[in-house]
């Protein structure tokens, strides 16, 4: 109590200072309109500005269910997007009221392992039997293709990454509707091989690489990437053609597992061809 009052015995003026300049304060700003507005003013950009900061904060952190949400806003868009297209093709005039199942079904996915430096690369997604994913479904992303599931446990999965050189996805340009493969080059994490394009089919850097719906595993027209550049392969009629990959593997964080629903009706119908 005495080391109390001997502070406040030597700093008696300073401390009445503050008090004396606090109540000056108080009195200008309630007093005059131009002040008191000036103060408000001020306090409130101070304070919009400290609630701005915490709130970038707290978006920072929930960065992860931001994303999980939006991948799977994504697969239920492309999933209505297919419901749409699908029943146009079937229905273009009095469509009946009854309406038919979509042949692709999108499931949203996280990436939680992914190689993109060696000759055979895979992809590791947080889905599995349980989430309705099987072998021989593919993945996408927003933008484009991705690679094929491969193995399935009940919560997780792997696949064939595009950068695989197992892989191979029949494509087309969409230029001129002529297909061929699509394998990875073995090199790039960007670029990969469109095979069998014969030479008398004109190509333009830039054209657009699709896939073309004969897998069965990709719905048609889904993005693979660009021509890059292409030349003739010498002693064949082919072109040798380089594809600019339109999904960065290296920056890979959510995907799709497409399912096509219908896949099992065509690959038994198409297996009558091969016993016949």
């Amino acid at each position: 109590m005495r080391s109390l009052f001997r502070f406040l015995l030597r700093n008696y003026f300073l401390m009445m200072f503050l008090i004396l300049e606090a109540i000056s304060l108080v009195l200008i700003v309630s007093l005059n309109d131009y002040q008191r507005v000036t103060f408000f003013n001020s306090s409130n950009n101070f304070a919009g500005t400290i609630y701005e900061r915490f709130s970038n904060l707290d978006d920072y952190f929930s960065l992860g269910r931001t994303n999980a949400r939006l991948a799977a806003e994504n697969a239920s868009l492309r999933k209505q997007l297919q419901m749409r297209i699908m029943n146009q093709e079937n229905y273009p005039i009095n469509r009946p009221d009854t309406v038919e199942a979509p042949a692709y079904i999108f499931t949203s996915a996280k990436v939680i392992s992914n190689s993109v430096n060696k000759q055979f690369n895979y992809i590791t997604i947080n889905k599995g039997s349980r989430h309705g994913i099987k072998p021989d479904m593919g993945i996408i992303n927003a933008d484009g293709v991705v690679g094929v599931i491969t193995n399935v446990s009940q919560n997780y999965s792997t696949g064939l990454s595009l950068l695989n050189k197992r892989l191979l996805i029949p494509a087309k340009i969409t230029t001129n509707n002529y297909f061929g493969s699509l394998v990875w080059d073995g090199e790039h994490f960007n670029t990969a091989d469109l095979k069998e394009i014969p030479f008398h089919v004109i190509v333009n850097v830039g054209d657009t690489v699709v896939t073309s719906g004969y897998s069965n595993i990709f719905p048609d027209g889904m993005m693979i990437g660009i021509i890059k550049k292409f030349g003739v392969v010498s002693g064949t009629n082919f072109y040798d053609i380089k594809v600019e990959l339109s999904t960065n593997f290296k920056t890979l964080k959510y995907v799709e597992v497409v399912q096509n629903t219908k896949r099992a009706e065509l690959i038994k119908l198409e297996s009558n061809n091969i016993t016949e």
